[in-house]
């Protein structure tokens, strides 16, 4: 089963909704999600957050955060999450924020990092990863590893690990 399937059969037998705020995804966390018969069930919605404007408009995230540590950080990243959950008022919600490529990168932040948050209620889990040069496939294991690190923390795995 797959992990949009796995998230689907859990949050829809504990009664939660989830959404995204995506950036490097574009949509793509939302699109894996709603492409379930019935997601409508545990699907509030999404925000595809590219720009800074939006990030810090639509959900509240500081501009001091995005000055001082630039859209792809774990403060970003984390604020997006809970804005998601507060904006379009869901119970957990899921976060990117990179540089898919194939350009973009920087010495500090290459091409293919991308800072991830989970949120359920007031717990975040956030992670740094660095994929590849591939601008689809970075955004393909963004999403994956968006959504397994909702599953985590759905379940309580792995919380204090990763963070």
């Amino acid at each position: 089963m797959k992990i949009e399937e796995q998230i689907g059969v859990e949050l829809r037998s504990r009664h939660l909704m989830m959404g995204t705020a995506e950036s490097c995804t574009g949509g793509y966390i939302a699109h894996l999600i709603t492409r379930i018969a019935g997601s409508s069930d545990y699907f509030s919605g999404g925000i595809i957050s590219y720009s800074n404007e939006v990030k810090q408009h639509v959900l509240g995230v500081s501009a001091t955060s995005l000055s001082e540590y630039g859209a792809v950080s774990c403060s970003v990243v984390e604020q997006m999450a809970l804005g998601a959950i507060r904006v379009l008022g869901c119970d957990c919600a899921v976060a990117t924020s990179g540089i898919a490529g194939p350009g973009g990168g920087t010495p500090d932040k290459p091409v293919g990092t991308v800072w991830i948050a989970a949120a359920f209620k007031d717990k975040v889990l956030s992670k740094c990863f660095h994929f590849g040069t591939e601008r689809i496939e970075n955004i393909q294991l963004a999403a994956n590893t968006a959504l397994e690190m909702l599953m985590d923390l759905l379940n309580n795995r792995n919380i204090e690990e990763q963070k």
